[in-house]
């Protein structure tokens, strides 16, 4: 589960501009986790506030790319313009705000004008980094072993099987296959594949079963559903991600044909092929489908017939591990991937990845 935080910033010029310094605070549900400071020589009061901003988001994006984030400033000015309710007219105040929209995604990040008397801890850093002409980060909480900790614990976790479909006619041709007109079905590999990973499911003892409707993902799903007994709950939140204009081309293709845009995919997960989906847009729907199911079954075994792209995104969030890792993960057709959450906080874990001894 993504995690929250509210972050107040400040910063200040002793002169406009002067020597100038700013402050950051960074809470997570009520406790204080860092305070940033940092003298940034002679500045205006404006530079000084922007980059006090600038300061906390990059080090939120660093705890949890994909938080969401209250940003509480005494500053009109930079609340307004970061809002997009004010222009921005000077050069150097449109690079600083393009700054701090690239430190951390900008749909995540809310604003909020705060009266100074409300922004005292941040206004108290800032003035410290300018009384000592020096800049510091103090870590006020650690992280604690949350996992190691709820093991101990008597709280059942919801567990999240995850299987990926059996092989179609472009899986062992490595092509894009997404959600596209193609929807391949399973080869005779795919069906027997199914039939293998079905029994051990069977033997998982899942008490639902949810599916992609996709035709390769509801034929796996079928050969599970009558081995286990179990009706399907089809959800499109499952469907792989949609690679668009790339459905049905190999890499090899894609490189040759739309070298650029190919590029700019493996460089960021907010880049979407054209006409299809980034994998940012598919971890967001995958974190409510996650959360989806700990609402509606938690405690139970829960048996999700999905895709490559969306196997490996689940289990990036569940290890909160950086957006570009499912760029090194792979999951093979009809693998089981594991994963326990727990109902009380949504805390998740990775339990196994890419399990395949059962087709051997």
């Amino acid at each position: 589960m993504a995690r929250h935080f509210l972050l107040t910033a400040d910063g200040g010029s002793r002169g406009n501009p002067g020597p100038a310094g700013y402050g950051s605070v960074i809470t997570e549900n009520g406790k204080i986790i860092a305070e940033l400071y940092d003298f940034i020589g002679i500045a205006t009061n404006n530079v000084a506030e922007y980059s006090g901003l600038i300061a906390g988001l990059t080090a939120i994006n660093a705890l949890d790319p994909q938080a969401s984030v209250d940003v509480k400033m005494d500053s009109k000015l930079v609340v307004e313009q970061m809002s997009g309710r004010w222009q921005i007219k000077h050069a150097d105040m449109r690079k600083l705000a393009s700054d701090a929209r690239s430190a951390h995604t900008a749909a995540l990040v809310k604003y909020t004008w705060i009266p100074r008397d409300e922004n005292s801890h941040a206004d108290r850093l800032a003035n410290k980094a300018l009384d000592q002409e020096a800049g510091g980060a103090e870590i006020v909480l650690t992280q604690k072993n949350y996992l190691t900790e709820r093991l101990l614990t008597k709280e059942v976790s919801t567990t999240v099987f995850l299987i990926r479909h059996g092989e179609t006619p472009l899986t062992p041709l490595k092509k894009f296959s997404g959600d596209g007109p193609l929807n391949p079905e399973l080869t005779e590999q795919g069906l027997a594949q199914a039939e293998l990973v079905a029994k051990a499911v069977a033997e998982l003892n899942p008490e639902v079963i949810i599916a992609s409707p996709l035709k390769r993902t509801t034929q796996t799903a079928e050969v599970i559903s009558k081995a286990t007994g179990l009706p399907i709950v089809f959800e499109d939140a499952w469907i792989e991600c949609s690679f668009g204009i790339w459905d049905g081309m190999s890499i090899d293709e894609v490189k040759e044909r739309y070298p650029a845009d190919y590029n700019s995919w493996l460089c960021s997960t907010g880049f979407a092929p054209p006409e299809g989906e980034s994998y940012d847009s598919v971890s967001v729907r995958i974190d409510e489908a996650l959360e989806k199911i700990v609402a509606m079954y938690p405690g139970q075994r829960v048996a999700v017939i999905t895709h490559n792209g969306t196997i490996k995104t689940a289990a990036k969030l569940a290890i909160g591990a950086p957006a570009d890792s499912i760029f090194h993960i792979d999951i093979g057709p009809c693998s089981i991937t594991t994963l326990s959450i727990w109902p009380s906080d949504g805390l998740r874990a990775v339990r196994s990845l890419n399990e395949a001894a059962h087709l051997h």
